[in-house]
């Protein structure tokens, strides 16, 4: 198999039929002979299973993959990689806002010897706040991780298979893809793209699942954050001790203490108390991630297969 184009699918029932339409008109468009379609159903409450099965029915490149509840957009990932039998592999969102059209262009750069090229869009489609948020997590990413400075993360990306077979070796259940992709390689590039409108509905990233996603990204690769929290208690220790020392000196030179407010000392209990609780909370949030992976909780569950000679994946 040349390459293996990896979707996850959410509640996209009326999406699906021309997705497979267009990913084989451009396959043939560009001469590609030897490719499969991997659709995964996360846990979609429509009938996107349903059209899944259609188009398997309908295109022998195509395989469907219906997981048994919603995992979750990585996790679903993650179960199509294992799948996947492609020489490359591409990922790409379910909406058509990431044209297949545009496959070539990311595998043309696979082909001249980078290992991952992500598409970088011209023209986000996407709200405000989403835009600002993919920049603080491409920021993120780059201090944690390393990665190559003008490039920019998105979830349309190729790969060759040797990087997606050292991602699929993660069996923690909070995947981040392009985190373990970072992981493995340095020789990324990317390629500019048209961003185009959803095709149908609307998206169904909230900012609760994109938080969730940078959560994945600061504590699943890193302990900065424990350390940002350290530093930030040291900082805190620091102004006390100075505070206490000003005071000794008023004491000691001026004979008085300048009386402290209420608020004044409200506000330092909440700034104090409120660094106490972020630090708890991340040490809470490694704790259960780690209690999480040695309880073995599943990435994904496959219900059922479709298109595929033989089953292969493993959750």
């Amino acid at each position: 198999m040349n390459l293996s184009i990896v979707i996850p699918v959410y509640n996209s029932e009326r999406i699906v039929p021309e997705l497979a339409r267009r990913v084989s008109a451009a396959m043939a468009q560009q001469g590609v002979r030897s490719y499969e379609l991997i659709l995964v159903n996360d846990g979609s409450a429509d009938r996107s299973w349903a059209m899944i099965e259609q188009a398997c029915e309908a295109n022998s490149a195509v395989r469907g993959i219906n997981l048994r509840i919603n995992a979750g957009q990585h996790n679903a990932i993650m179960a199509g990689l294992r799948e996947a039998s492609g020489a490359v592999i591409v990922i790409m969102d379910d909406d058509l806002q990431h044209a297949p059209e545009d496959i070539g262009k990311l595998t043309a750069m696979i082909a001249e010897g980078h290992d991952l090229c992500y598409a970088a869009f011209r023209h986000p489609q996407h709200a405000l706040w989403k835009t600002a948020g993919s920049q603080f997590r491409d920021f993120t990413v780059r201090v944690l991780l390393g990665m190559p400075r003008g490039v920019r993360i998105s979830s349309f990306k190729a790969m060759r298979a040797e990087i997606a077979q050292e991602i699929a070796r993660y069996g923690g259940p909070f995947p981040y893809v392009d985190g373990l992709a970072l992981m493995v390689t340095r020789n990324v590039a990317s390629v500019a793209v048209e961003h185009h409108p959803r095709q149908d509905g609307r998206g169904n990233y909230s900012f609760r699942q994109s938080l969730s996603l940078w959560a994945k990204v600061a504590m699943n690769f890193s302990v900065v954050p424990l350390r940002v929290a350290s530093w930030f208690g040291l900082g805190f220790a620091a102004f006390g001790f100075l505070f206490a020392v000003y005071l000794i000196v008023q004491q000691l030179l001026f004979q008085r203490i300048p009386v402290p407010g209420w608020a004044s000392l409200v506000v330092a209990i909440l700034i104090v108390g409120g660094v106490q609780l972020l630090a708890l909370g991340a040490i809470g949030e490694y704790l259960g991630r780690a209690y999480l992976h040695l309880t073995a909780k599943p990435q994904y569950v496959i219900k059922s297969r479709k298109g595929f000679s033989e089953p292969t994946g493993k959750p």
